[in-house]
């Protein structure tokens, strides 16, 4: 087994241990603060999660940004910043700026790195922390930390079932004809928008694949026509009325959720991410142009 997919399964056990955690935490965005979520790569795609259900859950705006692209001059009563290496050069140069002008709290998995400093309160999930360069746990757990501090969402399974659903995930079979597909689109509404876009980034970064993401809504909009036989259209939560009858009608292969919390139907494609580098001769563990951490020469 790649340290990859070792990694992937614990993660059940993660996420039960970080809505225990949150339940202490003290130093997430209370009810009624304007917040903005940021990060780069993957916690940028968890930020956007985090940023909808929050207003989901009625508990205020929240907005999420690329930190390289935070705008300037806006106003937040508070920012949180997901980095799971502490050393990522855009979060650190935004906390920098931020300091002193409004709270930062930051989510890492290395206590021993210059967020501890930058961020006025730091979440160490360190047990949650990977050796591997394409985040899978670490980056769920920090969204399930989050949720979690989030108290009851309608229409919203606590972690502890999301949990139940991802033990399923992590050993069940992977659906029907994904593995030898060409192509994948993942879809997603609302916050399973950023589980859309995490998913087809884990699929380009380990196996090199063509994917794509979007809004389940805009799929009808244009990108349905790159599928057809041999390509899949993936959706995360809530399958949009009529669009298995499109997938269907272009010869594509649909993936709906079965009532699975989509936390957990991310598991499952972190899963194909993986044995898919591996069916094709790629290590999952040193993917192709990456690093850990980007950290970018000073000018």
């Amino acid at each position: 087994m790649s340290r990859t997919a070792a990694e992937i399964a614990t993660q059940p056990n993660c996420w039960r241990r970080a809505a225990e955690t949150a339940k202490t935490f003290d130093g997430l965005p209370r009810s009624g603060e304007r917040v903005a979520v940021t990060g780069c790569g993957t916690s940028w795609f968890m930020a956007i999660a985090y940023a909808a259900l929050r207003e989901a859950a009625g508990l205020g705006e929240t907005d999420a940004f690329a930190s390289s692209e935070f705008p300037s001059g806006r106003t937040y009563d508070r920012v949180v910043a997901i980095t799971r290496s502490g050393t990522t050069t855009e979060v650190l140069e935004l906390l920098q700026r931020l300091k002193g002008h409004v709270p930062t709290v930051a989510l890492t998995a290395d206590p021993a790195t210059p967020v501890m400093e930058a961020a006025d309160t730091v979440a160490v999930l360190d047990w949650a922390d990977e050796e591997s360069v394409v985040q899978t746990r670490f980056a769920t757990t920090a969204l399930a930390f989050l949720r979690a501090g989030l108290g009851e969402i309608p229409g919203v399974k606590s972690i502890a079932e999301a949990a139940v659903d991802a033990e399923l995930a992590v050993t069940e079979p992977l659906p029907d004809g994904v593995l030898g597909a060409e192509q994948w689109t993942f879809l997603g509404r609302g916050w399973t928008y950023g589980l859309a876009l995490e998913a087809g980034l884990k699929m380009r970064e380990a196996a090199g694949a063509w994917t794509e993401a979007y809004p389940a809504m805009e799929y009808r909009h244009g990108p349905i026509a790159i599928t057809g036989p041999g390509r899949v259209a993936w959706v995360f939560g809530e399958l949009p009325e009529g669009l298995s009858v499109d997938v269907a009608g272009v010869g594509g292969t649909l993936v709906a959720n079965r009532g699975v919390d989509p936390l957990a139907d991310l598991v499952r494609a972190q899963r194909l991410a993986v044995e898919l580098a591996e069916s094709k001769g790629y290590d999952p563990d040193r993917p192709r142009n990456l690093t850990r951490s980007v950290i970018l020469p000073q000018s």
